[in-house]
């Protein structure tokens, strides 16, 4: 029988949950890196046991971690525990080190004045679909960077900057790089996003970029809406089969591609609201995607108090309120936009994690939830891995 591993970044260490393919009772290990920001953790689909991890701290910067067994061990590549930190208390070694290419340059700051680039951590790593030893890190400030040798070094791919970066502003979060796809069917294709700046795409291998953001509306923060950046998008997602048909949560409004985004419209149909942050679709149904409405932009947390997962079964426009097995009275939680995630099992499991430190589980589609871990720190995101 396959089996589940559940990987949980939280704001105070990294969870591990696991489960056989009931997905009835499951072992939580961990807190693993306790008291750090753990912003992603993600394993390798060549390995399984490859996992990396980002834990930050805001006292002692960034370090890339790295398991070779499944999260039972990890090691910062390339270094040796006693040789972690130096004199001052900081982290070294070359896996914790993301220096920007050539002249730094500059980024609108929130006051419309440029500002110089400046690394603060890493929010999302990608690994390759192909190769357990490569992977890719997106970071704030917003660039995105890349490892050929597990980790260990990590060098910037620089034109990505190179798209009217200095128009790029942070949002209310900061300005990062959160979310990285690549395209199975083709590794040259990977897209990203970053908030606030919008989508982008290469389909060389990260030699050069576009921005794909045509059809966005952003009325409120940009006067031009032809603006090819500035705009806020929170993620972005596609299914393995088609992924030339892209779902985006946008600052407000849900959004589909057919053209590998080169144009969206909005598919926020009967939502209560379009404002949220992740976005996710079925393992084996290419058209059913789910949404958590989050009230507004100022107001993070489910409107009238109740935890509602929505499900389009027809790419969007439609919607149905999942509700059983979630609160329904006095929830104020928020899903971050790295927080939901599903498994590849023949009924589709959906997972999700909140800011009040619930991790939920639906091993049917969505039709119900059970609530597999309580009282975690809050939920930075969660990725699953399906074992066979």
């Amino acid at each position: 029988m396959s089996s589940i591993r559940v990987l949980v970044g939280t704001k105070k260490g990294a969870f591990i949950l696991t489960a056989n393919g009931t997905r009835k009772n499951w072992d939580i290990t961990g807190p693993h890196f306790a008291g750090w920001e753990m912003y992603h953790l993600k394993g390798s689909t060549v390995d399984p046991n490859r996992i990396y991890a980002s834990q930050s701290s805001g006292w002692f910067g960034q370090i890339i971690q790295r398991s070779d067994d499944g999260g039972k061990t990890w090691n910062p590549p390339g270094t040796k525990p006693e040789d972690l930190m130096g004199p001052d208390g900081m982290p070294k070694g070359k896996s914790n080190e993301f220096a920007y290419e050539g002249a730094v340059g500059t980024h609108m700051w929130y006051d419309g004045t440029q500002h110089p680039w400046e690394f603060k951590r890493v929010w999302h790593i990608e690994p390759s679909l192909t190769d357990p030893d490569t992977a890719y890190a997106g970071v704030e400030d917003a660039a995105i960077f890349k490892t050929t040798d597990g980790g260990k070094t990590w060098k910037e791919m620089p034109t990505l900057r190179g798209v009217k970066g200095a128009l790029w502003q942070p949002g209310a979060g900061g300005m990062a790089v959160h979310t990285i796809i690549i395209d199975p069917k083709n590794p040259k294709r990977i897209y990203i996003a970053i908030s606030s700046a919008g989508a982008f795409r290469t389909d060389d291998g990260g030699l050069t970029w576009k921005p794909i953001n045509k059809g966005l509306k952003s009325q409120y923060e940009l006067p031009d809406p032809d603006a090819d950046v500035g705009h806020c998008v929170h993620r972005i997602a596609l299914h393995p089969s088609r992924p030339d048909v892209l779902f985006m949560q946008k600052h407000w409004d849900i959004m589909r591609s057919d053209n590998s985004g080169d144009q969206w419209s909005e598919v926020s149909g009967n939502l209560p609201t379009d404002f949220g942050f992740p976005i996710d679709v079925h393992a084996h149904e290419p058209e059913t995607i789910y949404v958590v409405p989050i009230t507004s932009d100022s107001l993070h947390y489910p409107p009238d108090g109740k935890l509602r997962v929505y499900r389009s079964k027809t790419g969007g426009n439609e919607w149905e309120a999942l509700t059983k097995g979630l609160p329904q009275k006095n929830c104020y939680v928020n899903v971050l936009r790295d927080a939901m995630a599903v498994d590849t099992l023949d009924k589709c499991g959906v997972y999700f994690g909140t800011t009040g430190g619930q991790v939920y589980c639906s091993p049917d589609g969505g039709d119900s939830w059970t609530e597999i871990a309580s009282h975690l720190p809050g939920v930075l995101s969660v990725e699953v891995q399906t074992l066979k």
